[in-house]
């Protein structure tokens, strides 16, 4: 029998990213998975291939941004795609702050994560 992910799945996912805790995070990805970043050198960001590399890029995010949060995250899910709003916040060390909202578009397999394809607004960061 073929496992779903549901919109309470991705819930949870989000409420492990607002913990920064990796491994609950990481529980719904599989291993092969593919992260395209926000930003990055090529038109889809940058691209982060495997379980073990996206959860150390995870990490960096929350040890970068010791208050990065997702507020407001909503989803759904539609057979082997998916989609996650939310408003994403965070300050970095230099003391600028991130708030902005965006999406992750998910593409599903199994009752896992194979693909996610973040998308952010583009706003500058402020003085905190």
């Amino acid at each position: 029998m073929t496992k779903t992910l549901t919109a309470q799945d991705l819930a949870d996912t989000f409420d492990a990213f607002n913990r920064h805790d990796v491994d609950s995070v990481m529980n719904h990805f599989a291993d092969d998975c593919v992260f395209y970043t926000v930003g990055g050198d090529e038109v889809f960001g940058a691209k982060i291939e495997g379980a073990d590399s996206i959860a150390a890029a995870f990490s960096a995010v929350w040890a970068g941004m010791k208050d990065a949060h997702w507020d407001h995250h909503s989803h759904f899910v539609h057979g082997d795609r998916a989609v996650s709003e939310w408003t994403f916040s965070g300050t970095g060390a230099d003391g600028m702050r991130v708030e902005a909202q965006g999406a992750d578009l998910f593409t599903l397999r199994d009752g896992k994560i194979i693909v996610k394809q973040a998308l952010r607004k583009s706003r500058p960061p402020f003085k905190a």
